[in-house]
């Protein structure tokens, strides 16, 4: 396998990763606590989720061929939680990284040199993977880190729970070695 697909396979396995563990960590809470919100005023789960399907649609649409900041797109609404209810919220979420993911699809290795543009300002496919990866992975975290937050003693761990790393280590350990290859 060339380099420029390994490279583009491993950026589909990533953002599908950050999918996952964002799912993941919202399967654990009621749609009320979705839309918590703590006393500082930080986003709520529900409002990161908007921003996150806002900015997907903006910059996956059209990638290749007009700015990744649409004119449609109204970014100060996306931090305003009017979800009616789970279904409302799962749909944008799930909306968001289809366009994302359709639009990965799409790629081919050959692109990854050519320049797009995200609010007038050029970046190669390669910077505005990295970009995009770096953003959603942060808000992600902060799915994470909330929901973890809100289910206190009842979160589920997304990872190695605290305490099993060596048993995880021996498992991993015990058998052959992945070689981290996509084929």
């Amino acid at each position: 396998m060339d380099l420029s697909t390994h490279l583009l396979d491993s950026y589909r396995s990533r953002f599908a990763y950050y999918r996952q563990l964002g799912q993941a960590a919202m399967a654990q809470l009621s749609f009320p606590e979705l839309q918590r919100d703590d006393a500082a005023r930080s986003n709520s789960i529900a409002v990161i989720v908007k921003h996150l399907a806002g900015n997907m649609r903006s910059r996956w649409t059209d990638f290749l061929h007009t700015d990744g900041e649409k004119p449609w797109r109204q970014r100060d609404t996306e931090f305003v939680d009017d979800f009616r209810d789970r279904d409302a919220l799962q749909a944008a979420w799930d909306e968001g990284w289809r366009v994302l993911e359709t639009a990965l699809a799409e790629l081919r290795p050959e692109l990854l040199g050519e320049v797009v543009y995200i609010r007038n300002e050029g970046h190669t496919v390669i910077e505005a993977l990295n970009r995009q990866l770096a953003h959603y992975s942060y808000h992600v975290g902060q799915i994470v880190l909330l929901a973890k937050q809100i289910r206190g003693t009842d979160w589920r761990s997304l990872s190695i729970p605290r305490g099993e790393s060596e048993r995880y280590n021996v498992e991993r350990f015990g058998r052959d070695a992945e070689d981290g290859s996509t084929e």
